[in-house]
């Protein structure tokens, strides 16, 4: 959940977002509102594309290395992923960032827990 404590200087975060067909746009747009409202400061938004997911980050291992640069580049403590992704694909992308990562289920919890 997002980090009490941070959210007054704000989660810096970058956002994750799978394109799967049409409307993707109205999608990343709601995701990034998801994403304020649970009191994170969107520094990047990374979009990605893929016929079958990849079993190790979901999103593959390039993708996921690019993600990695970019937290350390905007000195982010937050990867926000606008899907499900299984225990074990969040905790790689989290040992890969070294950040926290939370999926779709988990940021929409953390808004409604506030």
């Amino acid at each position: 959940m997002l980090d009490q404590e941070r959210s007054k200087k704000g989660n810096r975060a970058i956002l994750v977002c799978p394109v799967t067909g049409v409307g993707h746009t109205e999608k990343i747009s709601e995701f990034t509102e998801l994403a304020l409202s649970a009191g994170a400061q969107v520094l990047n938004t990374v979009t990605t594309s893929r016929k079958t997911p990849e079993s190790k980050f979901y999103i593959g291992s390039g993708n996921a290395q690019m993600i990695a640069d970019l937290v350390k580049q905007n000195e982010a403590d937050l990867v926000l992923v606008d899907i499900t992704l299984s225990p074990v694909q969040e905790r790689n992308l989290e040992k890969l960032c070294g950040c926290r990562v939370l999926d779709r289920t988990a940021l929409i919890l953390d808004i409604f827990s506030q």
